[in-house]
């Protein structure tokens, strides 16, 4: 692929994600310079650096990198020396919040925004930019850019998208102006051209400019896909030479970073739209998790470069693997968004500084501390439990070169994770234990499926080291009626091994029972949820509950909220509430959800007896399968 003066091995581009793996005061780190080189690595074409800020009070959090100073010229240009070794292109993206910042990160500062008008998730007043300010905004991109290129960028990307400061010029849903810079569409792309001009007069003319944008705003008043076909139109004659299209604005960002709900491919039809508009490259982005899909975007016209921002989190040599037909080493994204969106700025965490990382791939953002190295000495291995946690150390510590043994009482392989796969728009977490398993068959690991692990079972091994990994089980609680015939649990309903009535009610609204819940809205049933705290939902990310509430108001789910059940009754339980108690009956089936407790029997049987003995994952303590994972993960390389 050829974009003016860019030429570029392949179609595959990992775009601009926050990081959060540069120091505080915006820094290039170790870990930042892993990171993309692992992906310059695996084969993609085009990497694009994420948000960087090129003002202070343009700054989106802390841990990302900035370019409004010649100091960190240096930094950067360590990272594209190490990238290009690998013979990757890099772009870094040059940004401005306006006013999607708090003064928190701004470390007292008002945001500023082209008009007096509060981000809806940030909600802080941000201060009116004057003519002349915005002319020094135009002066600051310029520089930066210049900077960029002496640091060895292959191209900048102006950040127009997201509902940033230059898509709050571009949009009426922000910009309510009535000076040169506000009005007529003419006026609000006054600002976004004039940058461009400002940095073609610094860098020249044969330096590769990438423009992200839009396609839809998603908010009520936001721009639709019509204008922003005009707007690029306006930017290939200016001189832009790709033009990167994505959707939303912050107060949309369940679109920006979709879950699994939102259908892969979902922003193609805009990309399509635009390169029909335009003779420029185009590149498309939004849940494209498979290069089959991919490869049907490219042949139909929707677009030129296909960006895999979190499908390159989950697996950066996707490309490579891709390439060479290995398709089912891929490790495949599952849009959990528990680890990709810790470090992504929101309302309630505006001073992240926790690092990108991935559910299904704990090396992610830990590159360079956490590598798969070949084992001195082989030692036998017995791996109890072929959940997520026993499936990613048995395979790990196989690539490594030990002998692995895995045990499953269950004839199928997956633990809760399998279980978890069942409910609406939870499909992909098979894919994720698919991908386990043939990791595991690739390197060696002996299943011992339907075999419940014992001390005498495990001492026939002889095993130099056991990891137990046996999980936990559904937790029932010690409530009078507990144990009535018309009580179950989400599990045995999850699995088919019961079926509810017509009229269901859910003890526990944390994700198991909203989910459960969806799962029987879904099937028609009719649901009540009972929670003890103020909301649902609390544990599931934002945009996974924005789109998992729809869904259960749509049904019609009751939601009864600080309910303690202190008594299960005949269809139905008693309840205590700060109005008191309350019968809660006429239920057919009463489902529990309320959380699991570990299995730590064979842990204290085999206390003594082993010499290396790890525990990781639910056997510890009920945790997420992020966390799991991770530990699995760790334990492989420690032995």
């Amino acid at each position: 692929m050829k974009a003016g003066s860019l030429r570029l091995e392949n179609r595959f581009v990992v775009p601009p994600m926050a990081t959060n793996l540069a120091t505080e005061d915006g820094m290039v780190s170790q870990a930042l310079i892993d990171y993309w080189t692992a992906r310059a690595k695996g084969g993609w074409g085009l990497l694009i650096v994420e948000f960087t800020a090129i003002d202070p009070c343009g700054r989106v959090g802390p841990c990302h990198p900035v370019l409004w100073e010649d100091k960190y010229i240096k930094g950067l240009a360590q990272l594209t020396a190490t990238v290009h070794k690998h013979g990757a292109k890099i772009a870094i993206q040059l940004s401005h919040t306006g006013r999607q910042t708090t003064r928190a990160v701004l470390e007292g500062a008002q945001p500023v925004a082209p008009s007096p008008i509060p981000c809806p998730l940030d909600r802080e007043m941000p201060r009116e930019l004057t003519s002349a300010e915005i002319y020094k905004i135009i002066e600051k991109f310029g520089d930066a850019a210049l900077r960029a290129r002496k640091a060895g960028f292959d191209a900048v990307e102006i950040h127009g998208a997201h509902g940033y400061l230059i898509a709050q010029f571009m949009s009426t849903y922000s910009n309510k102006r009535t000076d040169g810079f506000g009005g007529s569409l003419h006026n609000r792309m006054k600002f976004p051209l004039e940058i461009i001009r400002n940095i073609q007069h610094k860098v020249g003319f044969d330096f590769p400019l990438l423009f992200r944008i839009s396609g839809e705003e998603r908010v009520p008043g936001g721009r639709n896909i019509e204008e922003t076909c005009v707007i690029a139109r306006m930017l290939e004659k200016e001189g832009i030479d790709i033009i990167d299209v994505s959707v939303g604005v912050s107060a949309s960002s369940e679109y920006i970073i979709p879950p699994a709900a939102v259908a892969p491919g979902f922003v193609l039809p805009y990309s399509q739209e635009v390169k029909k508009a335009v003779s420029v490259p185009v590149i498309a982005v939004g849940r494209i998790n498979n290069p089959l899909l991919a490869e049907h975007a490219i042949l139909s016209g929707k677009a030129d470069l296909i960006a895999w921002g979190r499908s390159s989190l989950a697996d950066p040599e996707l490309p490579l693997k891709a390439a060479t037909g290995q398709l089912d080493d891929i490790c495949p994204c599952i849009a959990c968004l528990q680890g990709c969106t810790r470090s992504f700025p929101l309302p309630d965490k505006p001073l992240s500084k926790l690092g990108i990382t991935c559910l299904v791939n704990p090396f992610c953002g830990r590159e360079g501390e956490l590598q798969i190295r070949p084992v001195a000495r082989a030692k036998k291995i017995v791996v109890v439990g072929g959940g997520p946690a026993g499936l990613e150390v048995a395979w790990i510590s196989a690539a490594r070169g030990h002998q692995v043994i895995l045990y499953e009482k269950e004839p199928v392989l997956g633990g809760q994770f399998r279980i978890a796969a069942i409910p609406p728009f939870k499909q992909d977490i098979a894919r994720a234990i698919q991908y386990f398993v043939h990791m595991c068959r690739k390197y060696g690991v002996h299943f011992k499926l339907g075999r419940e692990a014992t001390v005498d079972s495990i001492a026939e091994e002889k095993p130099d080291a056991v990891i137990i990994a046996s999980g936990s089980t559904p937790l029932i609680p010690n409530i009078p009626g507990v144990y009535r015939g018309e009580v179950t649990t989400a599990w045995e309903i999850l699995e088919g091994r019961k079926q509810a009535g017509k009229k269901v009610l859910v003890i526990g609204g944390g994700q198991v029972g909203c989910e459960v819940s969806d799962f029987l809205g879904e099937h028609l049933h009719s649901v009540t949820i009972i929670e003890m705290q103020p909301e649902i939902a609390i544990d599931i990310p934002p945009s996974v509950g924005y789109f998992l509430k729809q869904r259960l108001e749509e049904y019609g789910v009751q939601v009864y909220t600080e309910n303690t059940v202190m008594e299960f009754v005949e269809g139905g339980v008693v309840a205590a509430s700060p109005k008191g108690s309350s019968r809660i009956d006429g239920f057919d089936t009463v489902v529990l959800a309320m959380g699991t407790k570990s299995e730590k029997g064979l842990k204290d049987r085999l206390e003594g007896k082993i010499r290396e003995l790890f525990v990781i994952g639910d056997s510890v303590e009920p945790r997420k399968a992020m966390d799991a994972i991770e530990e699995g993960a760790r334990v492989a390389l420690s032995i």
